[in-house]
C-alpha cells in the first residue's frame, strides 16, 4: 500500500498492553496517523513482574526511534543461565547478543513489565490511547468492522487489531470459541528489592534453577530499579485462576533448592506474590478476515517456558506493519501477515508446550528465537 493509503486508514488496536502498544508504535512509525488503541482499564497501573527482551525486539525499537525510551529503564544482559536446583552446576549458558547493522549490539534487556508498557506508551502521539473502553462486540461488515464497547461508544475502523489478550473477545467472537488450555502448571512472582535477594543477583544475567521434581525458579534481575524479578513455576492440578498459596506450600516446593532461593521465599509478603495457573491457547486455523487482524495472545498465546509471549507480540507488530506495506490492500496485506508471522509462533506454542527440564536443557529455546 501507498504511504498515503495507510495514513488515512482508520485503525483500531483493542487492548493497550505490550502488543497494542506496539503495534500503534509500529504503525505511526510508517505514517499512520489515525490510530486508536482501546483499552478496557480505567487507569494504568505498574504491574507484573520482570521480563526479558530478545534482540531482535531490541533491534525494532531501533527501527521505531524509541531504543533510548527502552534503554532508560532496562538493563544489558548478555547471557542466560540455566543451573541444577542447587546451583551447584552450570547445565547450560545461551548467548544472545547480536550486532546492530551499524555495529551496535544489541542485548537481551531486562525490564519489568509495567516500565515497558510506560515507555511504549509514553512515545505514541497524544490522544492515541482511550482509557475504559471495554469491548463488548464486533461486527465484521467486510470492508470495514463496527466495535461497541461496555461505556456505550461505537467505532468503525477500516482496520482492526485485536491484541486484547488470551481471552480475547474479537477472537471469541470471530475466530473461535476455544477456551485457554491449563498447562497443569502454576506460576508465582514477586518482585522484591535486591537487598532482599541473599545475594542472588550479582550481575545482570537471568538465572533458572532446574529441580527434579518441575519446579523452575526463574531470577531476572533488575538492576536499574534495584529489585529482583523472583518467579517459582510449579506443576499443579488446580487450574483456579488464581490460586491460594502459603508460606509453608512455597518452601516445600522448593526443597532442595540453592538455601538463598529457599530464605527468599521464606521472607516474602504473599500480599506481593502474583499467583496464577498458567494458560495458553490451541493454534487457530486464521488470524484474520478482510479488515480484523489478531495479534500477540489473541492470536498465539503460548506457555512462558521459551519467554517468547511479549517478544512474539512486538514481532507481528513489526510484521504487520511490514505487510501493510508490501500489500496491495488491508485484505492482502491481513493475508501476508499472516503468512509470515504463523508458522513461526505456531512453532513456538508447539516448543512451549514440550516445556524443558534439567536433564534436556538443549530444549529450552527452540534456533534462532
Amino acid at each position: 500500500m501507498e504511504i498515503s493509503d495507510i495514513k488515512n486508514l482508520r485503525i483500531a488496536i483493542i487492548g493497550g498492553g505490550y502488543g497494542g502498544a506496539s503495534a500503534a508504535k509500529a504503525l505511526q512509525s510508517i505514517g499512520a496517523e489515525n490510530v486508536h488503541v482501546y483499552e478496557q482499564a480505567p487507569a494504568l497501573a505498574q504491574v507484573g513482574a520482570g521480563i526479558g527482551l530478545r534482540p531482535p525486539s531490541v533491534e525494532l525499537f531501533r527501527k521505531w526511534g524509541m531504543f533510548q525510551a527502552i534503554e532508560a529503564v532496562s538493563s544489558p544482559s548478555d547471557h542466560l543461565e540455566i543451573l541444577t536446583a542447587d546451583g551447584g552446576h552450570i547445565l547450560a549458558t545461551e548467548e544472545w547478543p547480536f550486532m546492530h547493522a551499524y555495529a551496535q549490539v544489541n542485548h537481551n534487556r531486562m525490564i519489568h513489565r509495567g516500565d515497558f508498557i510506560d515507555a511504549l506508551l509514553g512515545v505514541l502521539k497524544e490522544g492515541t490511547v482511550h482509557l475504559g473502553h471495554k469491548l463488548s462486540g464486533i461486527e465484521d461488515n467486510g470492508t470495514d468492522a463496527t466495535l461497541t464497547f461496555e461505556n456505550g461508544n461505537t467505532v468503525t475502523a477500516d482496520l482492526v487489531i485485536g491484541a486484547d489478550g488470551i481471552r480475547s473477545t474479537i477472537r471469541h467472537q470471530l475466530f473461535s470459541q476455544k477456551e485457554p488450555v491449563f498447562s497443569g502448571e502454576h506460576a508465582y512472582r514477586a518482585v522484591i528489592s535486591i537487598d532482599d535477594a541473599h545475594g542472588l543477583v550479582t550481575d545482570d544475567n537471568p538465572r533458572f534453577y532446574m529441580g527434579d521434581n518441575g519446579t523452575i525458579a526463574y531470577n531476572l534481575p533488575l538492576r536499574h530499579r534495584g529489585q529482583l524479578s523472583y518467579d517459582i513455576t510449579a506443576r499443579s492440578e488446580d487450574g483456579s485462576w488464581a490460586p491460594e498459596i502459603t508460606t509453608d506450600y512455597l518452601v516445600n516446593l522448593l526443597e532442595g533448592f540453592d538455601e538463598r532461593i529457599i530464605q527468599v521465599a521464606k521472607e516474602l509478603d504473599l500480599s506481593t506474590v502474583t499467583s496464577r495457573s498458567v494458560f495458553d491457547i490451541d493454534p487457530l486455523d486464521s488470524w484474520h478476515t478482510g479488515c480484523v487482524a489478531l495479534l500477540g495472545d489473541a492470536a498465539h498465546a503460548m506457555l512462558h517456558h521459551q519467554g517468547q509471549g511479549a517478544n512474539s507480540a512486538i514481532l507481528d507488530a513489526d510484521g504487520l506493519t511490514e505487510a501493510l506495506l508490501q500489500g496491495s490492500s488491508v485484505p492482502e496485506a491481513l493475508a501476508l501477515y499472516q503468512t509470515h508471522r504463523k508458522p513461526l509462533t505456531d512453532e513456538l506454542q508447539r516448543v512451549s508446550r514440550q516445556g524443558w527440564h534439567a536433564d534436556a536443557v538443549e530444549s529450552a529455546f527452540p534456533a534462532n528465537a
